[in-house]
């Protein structure tokens, strides 16, 4: 298949600090294991611009575009103990949204099948007028809303297998009937929403969808939860898959209690492209979120990868 790779050097800019998960190695680490696997040349790298603040603001408050803004000229500083804002992470951070916008774009325009976005700072834990959890702004979620006020859409999926609860990505659509949202992961863990209870309000009610597990899962019961969640997105008939693709429920990985495999992964990746080849015409893209053990979040991004290929192993 033509499947597009968006990443950027300059995404490994953003500095959280020395020690923090949630570093530039991320990306060398999936860059470096996608070359050894021979994948990387058969990827299509395509050009893109950094979001707009009017783009941003399809999802969140003037506010808080304000706040990053002024804080990375003031030449950084926290958000909260977790997140951080140096003096190009607002920059960064719009390149990020604009790769998540780019790849909806050149999906829904027929440029290539399907999409992997490798940028950073993740997205899915901020919501409308926070950041939080690492995430500055929302790329999943601005995509989303891309793709319906500048390509009509009228319902577009957003499944999310990270280890956390893409709670950032529920604010936000909460209470809007047009985007689906079903989030698998790891309860009770930061930041402690995605209860099963939390279903949507208002003319969003029944478009949240979460499993909350507790940890210890591996790759055979992820497999049959997963295939719930599909049971859902078919109900829904999107127009659009988006897929937060965390891969902090590998077993290695230090933030998490999971225990999938690359090939786990693989087969949710699997899952759900068949889900787009059913419901879509194939309209997926993969947005990278959190995996912080540099092996097991490598590997994992390869085996996901060669699903969009369709080199299926």
């Amino acid at each position: 298949m033509n499947t597009a790779y968006f990443s950027h050097s300059d995404f490994r800019l953003h500095d959280n600090g020395a020690q923090h998960p949630e570093r530039a190695a991320r990306l060398n680490a999936i860059e470096e294991r996608l070359k050894r696997d021979e994948i990387w040349e058969k990827l299509q790298p395509p050009d893109f611009n950094a979001a707009s603040e009017a783009q941003l603001e399809l999802c969140h408050a003037p506010g808080l575009i304000e706040k990053i803004k002024t804080l990375a000229q003031n030449g950084g500083g926290h958000i909260d103990a977790d997140t951080r804002v140096n003096e190009v992470s607002f920059d960064v951070a719009k390149l990020g949204v604009g790769a998540a916008i780019g790849a909806v774009k050149g999906v829904l325009g027929g440029e290539f099948e399907n999409a992997f976005v490798a940028a950073r700072p993740p997205g899915h834990h901020a919501e409308s007028a926070r950041a939080m959890g690492f995430c500055l702004f929302n790329s999943i979620a601005v995509a989303a809303r891309y793709a319906q006020q500048e390509h009509g859409l009228e319902r577009v999926a957003i499944v999310d297998f990270d280890v956390h609860h893409g709670n950032g990505t529920q604010e936000i659509f909460y209470r809007d009937g047009s985007v689906f949202f079903a989030s698998v992961h790891q309860w009770p863990l930061f930041p402690g929403t995605g209860k099963s209870s939390e279903r949507g309000e208002g003319n969003g009610e029944g478009a949240t969808f979460n499993i909350p597990l507790e940890a210890g899962h591996g790759d055979a019961e992820y497999f049959e939860i997963w295939n719930e969640v599909g049971i859902e997105v078919k109900k829904f008939a999107p127009q659009l898959i988006l897929v937060s693709s965390g891969f902090d429920a590998h077993a290695r990985d230090p933030l998490g209690g999971m225990n999938l495999s690359a090939k786990g992964f693989a087969a949710l990746a699997g899952s759900t492209l068949n889900w787009a080849n059913e419901l879509c015409d194939n309209r997926i893209v993969f947005i990278l979120e959190g995996g912080y053990d540099l092996s097991g979040l490598s590997e994992s991004v390869s085996a996901v990868v060669r699903e969009l290929l369709g080199e299926n192993n």
